[in-house]
């Protein structure tokens, strides 16, 4: 596995798309092994993210092709600080845009499907009320549903694999090649039990920040 994998950049659609992102590859052990399998599966468009934006400049039109071109949309990352590496929160920020993803007219990603593959560094007793992370580890994608459930998206089971420093090699490749039968199968994967989207919600404008409203499509 490279230090550095960086792909050429990717088409601009297909059925599944597929947003990585790892602020510094050379040190992931779980991330990259899911990447080298990911790039390599028809049908998927993997997009590195910090390698396609180290200047955290988003090409927001772009990225809103692909997504409404996508039927599952995917996000890889490693989990920081109970939450999204910084570059992927701010994608989220602006491609989710108001009157695009969500609001008054936002109606780009009803339907579609949001898949989560993730890794902790922390063992998965670790996220408990007896545990040191205190809470169940479902509690901290909390926020992550929710933008799906306001989207009209429907929340497939998130794919998780705990303490990431310490699981062996074989542990990892085993969690990569289930990542890659997934996406191949998918969606004959897909079972009850998912959130499945409802009405859109009705956001007044009133509600946004002026600057998002101005910028939304």
């Amino acid at each position: 596995m490279p230090d550095q994998p960086h792909p050429e950049p990717p088409a601009p659609a297909a059925e599944t798309y597929l947003i990585a992102a790892h602020p510094d590859w050379s040190t992931s052990r779980v991330n990259g092994e899911v990447l080298e399998v990911v790039r390599s599966l028809p049908g998927v468009l993997v997009n590195d993210l910090y390698g396609s934006y180290p200047d955290y400049d988003i090409d927001v039109p772009l990225e809103q092709t692909r997504l409404a071109a996508a039927r599952l949309v995917v996000l890889q990352f490693p989990v920081t600080w109970y939450s999204v590496p910084p570059l992927l929160k701010l994608w989220l920020d602006e491609v989710f845009a108001y009157g695009w993803a969500y609001g008054p007219g936002g109606e780009a990603l009803r339907g579609k499907a949001l898949w989560l593959v993730v890794s902790t560094g922390g063992p998965q007793d670790t996220y408990s009320p007896a545990g040191y992370n205190r809470f169940d580890f479902d509690a901290y994608l909390l926020p992550l549903r929710q933008v799906a459930h306001l989207c009209g998206m429907c929340w497939l089971p998130p794919m998780v694999l705990h303490g990431a420093n310490g699981v062996t090699q074989a542990r990892i490749v085993e969690h990569a090649a289930q990542v890659g039968e997934r996406l191949r199968s998918w969606p004959a994967w897909v079972g009850a039990g998912i959130d499945t989207p409802g009405a859109s919600a009705d956001i007044p404008v009133s509600d946004r920040p002026p600057a998002l409203v101005q910028r939304a499509p």
